[in-house]
């Protein structure tokens, strides 16, 4: 890995800013989901995760409670990440279908994930100041992939953590708004895509399902 973004994977581990994420991930830990009580939960803050060379850059709002809160890696050991592996599987851009644990044998091709908020917040809704302290990660993880391309923001709330982070610099970015498959260039020239999340619920309502999502994943790896 590059040691660079090695160096700030290990500031973002260790990372106390937001007390009342700390609180609430504490709680998880403590508490922590029947199918997973033999466990030992990661309960830190989460980095982000594949190729360092990548084009693509895929962000999530937050890990999840019992998923990358517990396994240490974002989008891994949960529904949403189930659905989204197939789905970047059948891409070609992962190398296999599932993400199950940190130590499963899951690559990124030309692609990196990660999450705007390194923890879960309390109804996945974070703070201003929460996203404030989490922009100096995301700021950084930018400036580290040197070839980054694309950047797929997985549902709203994380293309609007996305653009907030763009907003601080240029207010044409106020005027971006959220839609599956819609594609913004932004003023450095990296393209900001808006994706519907992997969720169980938007996959149980059809609002996504794989073949969109695949055509989706097709598409943007011919941004450039």
């Amino acid at each position: 890995m590059n040691h660079n973004i090695s160096r700030l994977n290990s500031n973002i581990i260790k990372c106390k800013l937001c007390p009342r994420l700390i609180k609430f991930r504490d709680k998880i830990v403590k508490n922590k989901r029947k199918q997973f009580i033999n466990e030992t939960y990661w309960g830190k803050p989460i980095t982000g995760f594949g190729d360092t060379k990548a084009k693509i850059l895929f962000v999530g709002l937050a890990p999840a409670a019992h998923g990358g809160t517990r396994t240490g890696r974002v989008f891994t050991g949960d529904k949403s990440s189930d659905f989204l592996y197939k789905c970047l599987f059948k891409a070609k851009i992962s190398n296999q279908s599932n993400s199950d644990h940190i130590k499963d044998g899951l690559k990124l091709k030309n692609a990196y994930i990660t999450a705007a908020l390194k923890c879960v917040p309390p109804e996945d809704k974070p703070l201003k100041v929460e996203l404030d302290n989490c922009s100096r990660f995301f700021n950084k993880e930018l400036e580290l992939l040197k070839n980054l391309r694309v950047i797929v923001a997985l549902g709203k709330v994380a293309f609007d953590a996305c653009k907030y982070f763009y907003q601080k610099e240029v207010d044409f970015y106020k005027t971006l708004k959220f839609g599956h498959g819609k594609i913004f260039k932004l003023k450095n020239g990296v393209f900001l895509v808006g994706c519907y999340h992997p969720s169980p619920r938007n996959v149980n309502t059809g609002r996504i399902n794989e073949s969109k999502m695949v055509y989706l994943f097709n598409k943007i790896k011919k941004l450039n």
